[in-house]
């Protein structure tokens, strides 16, 4: 989980471990990139708002470089889902979208851990396996 705010970061971690989820975090864009490259996780859970308000983009984008020499390349087909508070704290409105917000899913930070559980399951459900590139 890439988030700036521990209180969301220890809200997500309780229901993920006790699901069975093994749990990483990171309180920066560029630790969370980091983290990930060093980890390779089966799914990032990435905010939008950390250091700038455009943090999320920013990782997302990085983390879909089609470029083959990105440092990112082993986590391009890993799902992204983007937990955010950003729509009730920001007039903004936005969701995936393939050219401004790789992300597999997004989520409300105020949708609970049952939501968060089931949109995990589901992305999990359908990753690729790594290594593919169709």
């Amino acid at each position: 989980m890439i988030d700036d705010d521990s209180d969301i970061v220890q809200a997500a971690r309780i229901p993920l471990e006790s699901a069975g989820h093994e749990f990483h975090w990171a309180s920066s864009a560029a630790a969370g990139l980091e983290k990930a490259a060093a980890l390779t996780p089966d799914l990032i859970i990435l905010d939008v708002m950390m250091e700038s308000y455009t943090s999320g983009f920013h990782v997302s984008l990085r983390l879909r470089d089609p470029s083959p020499s990105s440092p990112f390349a082993a986590l391009r087909r890993t799902p992204v889902l983007m937990l955010t508070a950003i729509h009730s704290t920001t007039p903004l409105r936005f969701g995936p979208n393939d050219d401004y917000l790789p992300v597999d899913a997004f989520l409300e930070k105020s949708a609970g851990p049952e939501a968060l559980l089931q949109t995990i399951d589901e992305l999990l459900g359908r990753r690729p396996e790594r290594g593919s590139d169709a």
